[in-house]
């Protein structure tokens, strides 16, 4: 049967299971669009690339499937790097189409033209140039499989105009996939594993340091299973927040910058770090010579790049988290056979102190004005924590992963290694098309919405009912708050107050519900009317105090040694 490559192009995203994909048309990709009319694939019309490409990650972190983006060429391309980017630094499956002027036009500085191979190769996994019209169906089957296989990532595949109207003979993907030198090693080695099991039930002060590696793998049950038969506090990256539950006693919560003093103080103090499915990212560590210095270090990943890349391993294992898990739980059960694992009861009472003794406490005046870190908490109260909780980047990113109890994974969507503002009403409209039925509040900070406030339009016309509580501080918080800190208060370009616009008007104008809390008494209340419409995105500003800032913090680049408690701690 002939049909033409665009045909072929939704045949193959078809046939790899795709349900929706994100996207915006325009010259060069509109071949695949004619098809695409006629296809089951709900199609959800972005109103900016980089929105797009922000929904396919929401849908695949929300999900574990992987995201679909679909642009055209040039600045359609362009302004998905973001995105790709992003996905990339959070190890998020996603596969992005993107339209390219004709093979003949190619380098000829032809309209809408960008040389999207090159520019996306540093922010992709692996991407494609499509030259030969045959390629088409086992190039989307490959590029699926790379994208989910191996360490997750994102992967992009580049159509000239003139292949796309090319026709060929339709054939499906054989299912195989030939990748040489692609061949990712997901079994730790037999060896690594008795030894890294003899550090184990040695250690006096170990730390499970767990990942968003854990997420990706599925091995949040086999990680609790460790902990619990090793008696191992376990502290979760930024990015693995839900892989252990932090209502669990041996939860330490989030470690790096803005984490918990017990977390941050216990890897200081460590004599053992069982790194898993992470990076040792520099938000963690802080000074990478002054991090965890009497700790041995167990480091398995699925990504052998990383294992030695910021901290040497006396222990690597490179191997899928899952899997490596698996192998470390029945070496312990073999080893100890029968008799008691190390208590570690000394350790624990430690830590335990720590985590009574070294809180960070805020007063919410009755009379206002309205504590973020409040408004947090009170989402968490009325929605029993039971709602996935997607961030933008800043203060109230912060805020949401410290105030929230995460007991499930894929219940925290975020932008972690990137830190892109912007990601989280684009993420949740993704997410809400992964779950529909799951209750979706994204925590947004003012100046974040700002960045993708456009994509109201996408989920109010699209009939998506998501939440989003903007915490307005009239400014950029993060930065602001780095300037009272370090630059002597000189609030350089960060103040919003003069140009933030009516966010219910906003709203409203995008065809949402916009509600508004300027008072404690309110925040309640509010929420709970948020709650009760289901029908359309619903937008709810908190007017916050722009003075309040995220402590714990570890300055950028210092010693974990010295945790600031409070703004005095650092003067």
């Amino acid at each position: 049967m002939k049909i033409t490559v665009a045909e072929a192009l939704i045949k193959a995203l078809e046939f790899e299971g795709v349900e929706v994909m994100f996207g915006h048309p325009g010259g060069a990709i509109l071949p695949a669009y004619d098809p695409l009319y006629d296809s089951p694939i709900r199609h959800i019309l972005a109103r900016h690339e980089q929105g797009a490409g922000h929904m396919a990650e929401g849908y695949a972190q929300a999900t574990g499937r992987v995201g679909v983006a679909i642009a055209t060429s040039g600045p359609g391309a362009t302004n998905l790097v973001t995105s790709l980017a992003n996905a990339y630094m959070d190890s998020t499956p996603m596969v992005a189409i993107t339209g390219q002027v004709p093979t003949t036009a190619i380098g000829n500085d032809a309209f809408q033209e960008a040389h999207t191979w090159g520019i996306s190769m540093p922010a992709t996994k692996h991407n494609y140039l499509v030259t030969d019209p045959e390629d088409i169906p086992d190039v989307i089957h490959e590029a699926f499989h790379l994208a989910r296989s191996g360490r997750p990532g994102p992967v992009l595949v580049d159509l000239p105009k003139n292949i796309l109207n090319s026709e060929i003979e339709w054939h499906e993907p054989t299912g195989r996939v030939d990748l040489p030198g692609y061949k990712p090693n997901t079994k730790g080695h037999p060896l690594q594993i008795r030894a890294a099991v003899d550090l184990i039930l040695e250690a006096e002060r170990p730390v499970l340091y767990a990942g968003g590696g854990i997420i990706a793998a599925g091995a949040h049950a086999e990680l609790l299973e460790l902990a619990e038969k090793a008696n191992l506090p376990v502290t979760t990256t930024l990015m693995a927040r839900g892989a252990f539950p932090d209502t669990h006693p041996l939860s330490l919560g989030m470690p790096g910058m803005h984490g918990t003093y017990a977390a941050i103080t216990a890897m200081q103090k460590a004599d053992l770090l069982i790194a898993v499915g992470t990076r040792f990212d520099d938000r963690v560590t802080g000074d990478p010579d002054a991090f965890a210095p009497h700790a041995k270090v167990i480091h398995a990943d699925i990504d052998p790049s990383e294992i030695g890349k910021i901290r040497v391993a006396e222990v690597p294992i490179v191997g899928d988290a899952r899997i490596v898990l698996e192998q470390l739980n029945r070496k312990i059960d073999k080893t100890l056979d029968g008799a008691a694992a190390p208590d570690h009861a000394a350790w624990l009472e430690t830590i335990g102190d720590w985590q009574r003794d070294k809180v960070v406490h805020y007063e919410q005046d009755p009379a206002g004005p309205i504590k973020p870190q409040f408004v947090v908490e009170e989402l968490y109260r009325i929605t029993g924590g039971e709602a996935v909780v997607v961030a933008g980047v800043g203060q109230h990113q912060m805020w949401a992963s410290q105030l929230w109890k995460y007991t499930k994974p894929r219940t925290w969507l975020n932008s972690g290694g990137l830190g892109t503002m912007g990601y989280a009403i684009p993420a949740a409209i993704g997410a809400k098309l992964g779950l529909p039925d799951q209750l979706i509040y994204a925590i947004d900070g003012d100046g974040c919405f700002q960045m993708t406030q456009q994509e109201l339009t996408t989920a109010s016309t699209e009939g998506i009912p998501i939440k989003i509580a903007v915490l307005n501080n009239n400014n950029l918080g993060m930065v602001r708050q780095w300037q009272r800190l370090f630059y002597n208060e000189r609030f350089s370009a960060t103040e919003l107050t003069d140009h933030t616009p009516d966010f219910v008007k906003l709203a409203e104008a995008m065809g949402c519900v916009g509600l508004r809390a300027e008072h404690p008494s309110e925040v309640g209340p509010v929420i709970e009317k948020s709650l009760t419409i289901n029908d359309r995105p619903v937008v709810v500003e908190f007017r916050v105090d722009p003075d309040e800032m995220v402590f714990p913090m570890v300055p950028a680049g210092g010693s974990n040694d010295v945790v600031a408690m409070s703004r005095e701690d650092l003067e």
